[in-house]
């Protein structure tokens, strides 16, 4: 169908996307009650623990009036109900041996049932311990949905789930009720099915209705051996003078995507986020037996609530000043000559005021990652370019478009970007050059890669900026400005929000003084007090004397008013507070092209005399190699180390030039990975950036 006036274009324009929402909108309804249907049986296990628990206070409320005492269960046994929150991520297009979809899947989500009962053994105010649970894993989910050749929204979603043994060391960092735990998961596959609907394209509504496609998933792994880690919490429900104790515990863990790769082919990985509750009992040993006394010659003593708490007193922080290379690309979406809403267009009135130093603040990021506003640098790219521009008048740039679609598209990108330029800061038109070309040099598109084609095709659509002025493409440097503000407090005693608090809830009501007693490690004993106050707060250093650092077991004993006593214990972690400083090191980006290992020619010399030159004596320069998500996770990994390799090398060589062999190297692939990846891989921009190197250089001192 040919449409030639622009206004019948525009209402079939419309008419296709008012078409295409209304289908969205019902396949959305669909996801929903399909979340609801898995949330169900959730409820009516959370429902089901929820009632067990109150018959259980219920029963133990008449043992409470008992005098025997018992410590809390070593051996504890129960039942784990939790939510699985699936995050789903890679691709997979090849469904059965006979099956496979017209477009691939990638990203989606799902929540799924995990119920199994649980073995635990923690001994009383000890640090480790171990659990166990097996039991039913649910990693169902469906993917978003996807658009096939033939503009037909096509969804996929599965029933995924396993028999899974999860064992796992349990630790209590501060002999107390909260704990961490860690360890492997091994899971036998249960249900593999899945369920493919292709609807019509909503443009042709009259078109034959594909049937929907239910089966099972081919080349599924039978087993899976992947890890978690997480902590909890446990509440006891019921009275130390009951022999049998009951317990609820909270948990949350995290299911990386490590050994969650469900089928042999494709990429395909799923990582999951676990939030629930075990409920556990146990058999306590006796600890004391008291004789009975009569009510009425006693009184009980009061409920006293004692709590400590002290600040970890963390004494630096490390700062990296950031060389951010600024690609000469700007991005189009394929068959648009409309620069992307992504990018930070101006007013004529803004661009007069416009100042590149002030768009991105001091990267405080941690290593090997880096801040969105690295990003918002790359979306002013124009905006750079204007303002250079008229800094250096007698430069000048050519603007080359390319476009699958041909040179005429192509050009008229280059166009609009000069246009901007023109128009917005007052270029002259004759230093701006354009040009069409129908494929980049280089280009992304150099293999045919089925469900990668979209992304690779994407990156082709751009304007390449060039110039012969190194003035206009030079890197961004982050300068240290918000450092600038932090003074020395080397001078400074501790603050009072550094010291070690204790409270007893209504001291004052209840005792007529209290005081402590703190053990630490090596046994020996500090006294503090009395006090009559319910809170009190004592510098680190008064208790650590001359130790950085150190562990204690807290004793309060309060006298009340009749001459008994009541005690309660506790233990801390207390750490000196020393004057925060700040740590800084450099940071440079090395940018390789697609599927490429070698630096360039530009990136080998701004190694060898930028880099190199500026590594002081005795440094530590770590080199982290990163990759887009293009291609097999297995396939990047080799890559990113490669790329490492590649970028030490040609430091190594630009030291030796100066005769220095007092560097110090760590270097690490992380390849595609999601959590250590510089940048996302939605839009062209990240991915290029995620092609590259990152070296840190950490000064000796």
């Amino acid at each position: 169908m040919e449409v030639h006036s622009n206004n019948n274009a525009f209402e079939f324009t419309g008419l296709n996307n008012f078409k295409k929402s209304e289908k969205m909108n019902k396949k959305n309804k669909s996801i929903i009650n399909r979340g609801t249907h898995t949330l169900r049986p959730l409820g009516n296990l959370m429902k089901y623990l929820l009632i067990s628990a109150i018959i259980v206070i219920g029963f133990q409320s008449p043992i409470q009036a008992q005098e025997v005492q018992y410590e809390t269960p070593s051996w504890r046994f129960g039942i784990a109900g939790a939510a699985d929150a699936n995050f789903f991520q890679g691709t997979t297009q090849q469904l059965t041996s006979s099956l496979m979809a017209p477009q691939a899947f990638g990203h989606g989500n799902g929540i799924g049932l995990f119920l199994a009962p649980s073995i635990e053994y923690h001994r009383p105010q000890s640090l480790f311990g171990f659990m166990i649970q097996a039991g039913y894993d649910s990693r169902r989910g469906t993917f978003d949905q996807v658009m096939t050749p033939c503009d037909c929204p096509a969804d996929l979603s599965t029933e995924l789930s396993y028999i899974t043994i999860e064992p796992s060391i349990r630790l209590a960092p501060f002999r107390s009720n909260f704990y961490l735990f860690a360890g492997p998961r091994l899971a036998f596959g249960l249900d593999k099915s899945f369920e493919y609907d292709q609807q019509v394209n909503p443009d042709f509504p009259n078109s034959s209705q594909p049937n929907n496609v239910t089966g099972d998933f081919s080349e599924i792994e039978k087993t899976q051996i992947s890890m978690q880690i997480g902590t909890g919490l446990d509440i006891p429900i019921n009275s130390t003078s009951s022999r049998t104790q009951y317990m609820i515990s909270p948990f949350i863990s995290y299911h990386p995507y490590v050994g969650q790769t469900p089928r042999s082919i494709e990429t395909w990985n799923i990582t999951t986020i676990r939030a629930g509750v075990n409920l556990k009992f146990g058999r306590g040993q006796r600890i004391e037996s008291y004789q009975p006394v009569p009510v009425a010659a006693v009184e009980p003593l009061p409920t006293v609530n004692f709590t400590v708490n002290s600040p970890e007193n963390a004494p630096a922080e490390r700062v990296f000043i950031e060389s951010f290379p600024i690609r000469n690309y700007l991005f189009f979406e394929p068959g648009s000559t409309s620069i992307p809403n992504r990018y930070t267009l101006l007013t004529r009135t803004q661009a007069t005021d416009f100042k590149d130093n002030q768009i991105a603040q001091l990267n405080l990021a941690s290593s090997s990652s880096r801040p969105a506003g690295q990003m918002t640098v790359y979306y002013n790219i124009l905006n750079i370019l204007g303002d250079r521009m008229v800094k250096n008048p007698s430069t000048s740039i050519t603007l080359i478009g390319s476009s699958e679609r041909g040179v005429q598209d192509a050009t008229a990108k280059a166009e609009t970007v000069k246009t901007y330029l023109v128009d917005i800061f007052g270029i002259t038109a004759s230093r701006i050059q354009t040009e069409g070309t129908t494929r980049p040099n280089p280009a992304s598109l150099q293999r045919q890669t089925g469900d990668e084609l979209a992304l690779l095709r994407q990156e082709d659509s751009r304007v390449t900026i060039e110039s012969s002025s190194p003035a206009l493409m030079a890197a961004y440097i982050t300068g240290p400005d918000t450092a600038r503000s932090v003074t020395s407090r080397s001078a400074q005693e501790a603050p009072a929000d550094s010291y070690v608090t204790f409270n007893v809830d209504n001291a004052s009501g209840i005792f007529s003084s209290w005081r402590l007693e703190l053990d630490d490690e090596t046994g020996n004993t500090q006294n503090f007090g009395p006090y009559t106050e319910a809170r009190v707060s004592v510098p680190g250093s008064s208790i650590l004397g001359d130790r950085k650092s150190g562990s204690y077991n807290v004793t309060m004993i309060g006298e009340i008013r009749d001459g008994r006593t009541i005690s309660r214990e506790s233990s801390i972690e207390v750490v000196r507070w020393e004057p925060a400083t700040m740590e800084y090191g450099t940071r440079y980006s090395v940018i390789y092209e697609f599927d490429n290992s070698t630096a360039s020619s530009v990136e080998e010399r701004f190694l060898i005399d930028v880099v190199a030159p500026s590594i002081p004596v005795g440094a530590t320069v770590r080199i982290h190699g990163f990759t887009d998500t293009i291609g097999t996770a297995n396939h990047n990994l080799r890559l990113s180390q490669a790329r490492a390799r590649n970028t030490r090398s040609i430091i190594e060589r630009g030291l030796a030039s100066i005769s220095r062999t007092d560097v110090k190297f760590e270097i690490e692939g992380f390849g595609e990975s999601s959590t250590r990846s510089p940048f996302g891989n939605t839009h062209p921009e990240e991915r290029f950036y995620n092609r590259t190197v990152l070296v840190e250089i950490i000064p000796a001192n």
